[in-house]
């Protein structure tokens, strides 16, 4: 076992004045705070090189206020610290570790030892009685509240352990006996075999601040769980998310996310790299709300659809969120796909016929069979959405028909508002027009004008092939299935494109 103690010695990088970090919003400010106490320490003769600090009462280690790391990093340079926060406070061995902005936050174990002040040689019994009672005894002559010696001998291999200064600096016999339990190492080794150790932990979940008192206890008041969405479009990609994301923004009592500047309209936070910047960053994709009872927030990524850590780090921080998933013909999905790949010039896509890429073999070039993975797993619609339902409760799911979508939109978004529960209901069809130039419906504006998708929606492309098609068919004839098995399951309707692809391939 593996355990790191007198952490007093590495206590002052927090704030010498002992406030609370996340009570400083500006890092500026926070960071100046840590100068102070730096220059204190260094005028004391305290070390200042340790690569570790704690925040008092915990405060923003977790749940994460971005300026703290920030400020750790610039003023002290910290690269550990722990918590017992994460991912709850109780019960104390599902503590986990994990890792952001760089730095690496330890699990805390809490054992309340203190004892009453006495001296070693003084002991009733002499050294051999006290360590008979270190390794098993019992002592009524010394107040151990060890409450958790046997459970993290057994269970826990590496975690900090604290003591107050004044437990340190005035009682040497409860220092003796927890050094004469554990073994130490300095903060920094330690991080770095705990997460050797635990490497599965080095990636965190973020869960919701306002789900647990004590978290939210120790979260900027200038922080709002209101400011998350109530609801996520999933996708999958090319099927229509776009259209309906543009479709629910007229909406006036539902708000998208502000466009991101690298993935447009698209945040892809619980799909990829983005999730390692916190949710303060997610955050910041979305307005105060001005009426936090009627505005519905929502943000759409086409791409948590069939990501497979998509599900689980949406349902930690949504947990109440709704969901909704839009579904055309796999087989459509796919060339809609590639399609997609040949005009942002992918190479895989302009060397190789759609055909010779959802055929090839397993030894194809890499490149051929990531174009053949993007362009036929989603469309295992069934599989995915088993995945979110994991998460999620049935009647959190909503199903939307994107080929109906296409025709009817008016409907599908009545739907839609209906399971939301969003008021007032709006009227799309004085909202919407069709465009026969686009082929799709547009936002109807003044003048009786259609504002349509940028140019690249509705492009133009030639039809797929039958021998393509069919092979299709075939290859997602039990995918299909499946997803009328679950639909059935769910009691939600199906999609006008499911029924019509089934009963084509029961007479093929």
């Amino acid at each position: 076992m593996l355990l790191q103690h007198r952490m007093d010695f590495w206590w002052f990088p927090h704030m010498w004045s002992h406030m609370q970090p996340h009570l400083f919003h500006n890092v500026s400010v926070l960071a100046e705070q840590m100068r102070l106490n730096k220059i204190f320490a260094q005028e004391h003769g305290i070390p200042t090189d340790m690569g570790y600090a704690v925040a008092p009462h915990h405060s923003g280690v977790y749940p994460v206020h971005s300026q703290l790391y920030e400020a750790w990093k610039s003023v002290w340079g910290i690269k550990v610290t722990s918590t017992e926060e994460y991912p709850h406070l109780r019960p104390a061995r599902y503590r986990r570790g994990f890792i952001h902005n760089g730095i690496q936050v330890l699990p805390r174990q809490t054992c309340g030892l203190f004892t009453h002040t006495i001296f070693y040689n003084e002991y009733p019994g002499g050294s051999k009685e006290l360590d008979k009672s270190i390794r098993g005894g019992n002592s009524p002559h010394v107040n151990f509240k060890l409450t958790c010696k046997i459970h993290c001998a057994l269970s826990i291999q590496i975690s900090i352990f604290m003591t107050h200064l004044s437990n340190y600096g005035n009682d040497r016999l409860g220092l003796y006996t927890f050094e004469s339990l554990v073994k130490t190492l300095p903060p920094v080794k330690l991080a770095e075999k705990y997460f050797q150790i635990f490497p599965e932990e080095r990636d965190p979940l973020w869960q919701n601040p306002c789900h647990d008192k004590r978290h939210k206890d120790i979260w900027s008041k200038e922080k709002t769980c209101d400011r998350l969405p109530k609801f996520l479009v999933i996708g999958p990609q090319k099927t229509g998310t776009t259209a309906l994301h543009s479709f629910l923004s007229l909406h006036p009592a539902i708000t998208s996310s502000f466009p991101s500047p690298t993935t447009f309209e698209e945040i892809q936070f619980f799909s990829g790299a983005n999730y390692d910047n916190g949710i303060d960053w997610y955050m910041d994709f979305f307005p105060f709300p001005s009426n936090v009872s009627t505005d519905f927030m929502f943000e759409k990524s086409a791409n948590y659809f069939d990501t497979e850590v998509a599900s689980k780090r949406a349902a930690a921080l949504l947990p109440r969120a709704k969901i909704l998933a839009v579904l055309i013909n796999p087989a459509d999905r796919a060339y809609s796909w590639y399609q997609h790949q040949r005009a942002h010039q992918d190479p895989a896509a302009i060397n190789n016929t759609f055909h010779l890429v959802v055929t090839a073999g397993p030894s194809a070039p890499k490149d051929l069979l990531a174009l053949q993975r993007r362009c036929l797993n989603p469309g295992a619609y069934a599989t995915h959405l088993e995945r979110w339902l994991q998460h999620y409760q049935p009647s959190q799911l909503h199903i939307v028909d994107g080929a109906l979508l296409r025709t009817n939109p008016a409907l599908v978004m009545e739907g839609i508002q209906r399971f939301l529960g969003v008021t007032p209901i709006f009227n799309y069809t004085q909202a919407l027009m069709y465009d026969d130039s686009k082929g799709f419906w547009c936002q109807r504006v003044e003048g009786g004008r259609a504002k349509c998708l940028g140019k690249s929606k509705g492009r133009k492309y030639p039809e797929m092939s039958p021998e393509s098609r069919a092979f299709l068919a075939e290859y997602y004839r039990e995918h299909n299935m499946e997803l009328l098995r679950l639909l059935n399951r769910l009691g939600q309707p199906l999609p006008s494109w499911l029924r019509q692809e089934l009963q084509s391939t029961s007479w093929s």
